[in-house]
């Protein structure tokens, strides 16, 4: 599944094998979107992971950075 930008907003949903796999993920972003200074809007139920990214200082927009995000947190799963 591609990011869907909706509402301003790039969203996508991850699922994985359990929870300890969907959470190792989220402290994976976590230190990637620190090192990066934007962070993400999420939730996670058991083994899904939804990412919203939009960028507040620009009036709550999608951005070139939270583009850039976002094909990080792909290149996370997809190697």
């Amino acid at each position: 599944m591609e990011w869907k930008e909706d509402k301003k907003r790039l969203k996508k949903s991850f699922v994985f094998k359990d929870f300890s796999e969907a959470f190792a993920f989220m402290a994976r972003v976590a230190l990637l979107a620190e090192k990066m200074n934007h962070h993400p809007n999420w939730s996670n139920v058991y083994n899904k992971v939804t990412i919203e990214l939009s960028s507040h200082d620009a009036g709550n927009i999608v951005t070139a950075k939270d583009r850039k995000l976002a094909k990080a947190i792909d290149q996370l799963v997809n190697g």
